[in-house]
């Protein structure tokens, strides 16, 4: 082998500790710093992830530590708003890839220009949506492309996290989830969005119903989103994050999920378990097998920066580069159009 990626990670908030543990864990690539503004958040971060004897570079300033480390991986996980500036320093360096997190700036207008500007330097960024990566998903789509359900009629997920109650929801974790203007569909479902394009493909109209539970929060955080497909199939998305599901960690999965179609249904459970049950049966077969608790969401995280380490070192396809990504984006607006005259929108 050769000498490993190095990677610069900037953020250092709570989900920013899922990101430097799976790099942390990948063996093609060295960790070779976290810039924050906050230098003992980020030392806080390090010394939990790495160990307190940790020799990981820290700096308040981006532009001095991606200079210093010369990273092959840019990964930007700092908030939605910080996106599009940290692009443009990322794109300043010669990096072979950056990573960006969803929902990939701030709005679609910002995304359009920042996808303007990626495809004018002939960069590859891809957006870091590690839910299609999570296990079971993968799974579901094996068992889809291998026809265990017959002829897919639809795809429904109940999102039940129950971590959005009372004033001091999200605060402790993600503090700007409480005053995000758009909530449900922009931070959340987008997850789902990107989801069921990957297991069904390309949606024609959507319809959504939105709904502010919480008064401690500016956005919505409940609704229901109906997605058509091409031949018929739909899929829904039920979402209320102040609701929580059978599950000993209700945001491993963040709910759960009945696949439907001729020939029988999968289901998969807040355990990440999947399971299988033929028209006419009455039994529920296991599917798979039982999914790792490390890191993040099955380690979703971790498979998606092994994705993008995999590509660079032998050239295999890349899933989610920022101009494929602006479809998400694309699809979340039609949502909230609906959402906001009461109609179905076609795409």
């Amino acid at each position: 082998m050769g000498t490993p990626l190095k990677v610069v990670t900037i953020g250092a908030g709570y989900f920013a500790g899922f990101h430097v543990d799976g790099w942390l864990r990948n063996p093609d690539v060295t960790f070779a710093g976290l810039a924050d503004l906050d230098a003992d958040k980020a030392g806080r971060l390090l010394a939990d992830r790495a160990g307190p004897g940790h020799t990981i570079p820290i700096d308040t300033d981006a532009v001095q530590l991606l200079a210093a480390a010369g990273p092959d991986i840019v990964d930007i996980a700092a908030p939605p708003a910080a996106h599009f500036d940290l692009l443009r320093l990322a794109l300043a360096t010669d990096a072979r890839a950056i990573i960006c997190q969803k929902p990939f700036c701030g709005t679609l207008e910002q995304a359009r220009e920042a996808a303007r500007l990626i495809e004018a330097a002939g960069r590859l960024v891809v957006v870091h949506e590690n839910f299609r990566f999570q296990p079971w998903y993968r799974a579901i789509r094996a068992e889809l492309d291998a026809g265990r359900v017959g002829e897919l009629y639809q795809i429904g997920f109940r999102m039940r996290p129950g971590d959005g109650r009372g004033p001091d929801a999200y605060l402790s974790r993600q503090p700007y989830f409480q005053t995000m203007p758009r909530f449900m569909i922009h931070e959340t479902a987008v997850h789902w969005i990107d989801t069921f394009r990957y297991l069904l493909g390309e949606p024609e109209a959507v319809f959504a119903e939105l709904r502010r539970l919480n008064p401690a929060i500016a956005g919505e955080d409940a609704g229901f989103l109906l997605f058509r497909f091409p031949g018929g199939r739909r899929a829904l998305f039920d979402g209320n994050r102040l609701v929580d599901h059978a599950a000993d960690n209700t945001r491993y999965t963040m709910g759960e999920c009945l696949v439907e179609g001729s020939a029988g249904a999968l289901a998969l459970d807040g355990w990440g378990r999947l399971a299988f049950r033929g028209t006419g049966e009455r039994e529920w077969r296991p599917v798979g097998g039982t999914p790792t608790t490390a890191g993040f969401g099955g380690d979703s995280v971790h498979a998606l920066q092994k994705h993008v380490s995999d590509h660079l070192l032998t050239g295999s396809p890349i899933e989610n580069d920022a101009a494929g990504y602006l479809r998400n984006l694309q699809i979340e607006e039609a949502l909230y159009e609906s959402a906001a005259s009461g109609r179905v929108v076609t795409i």
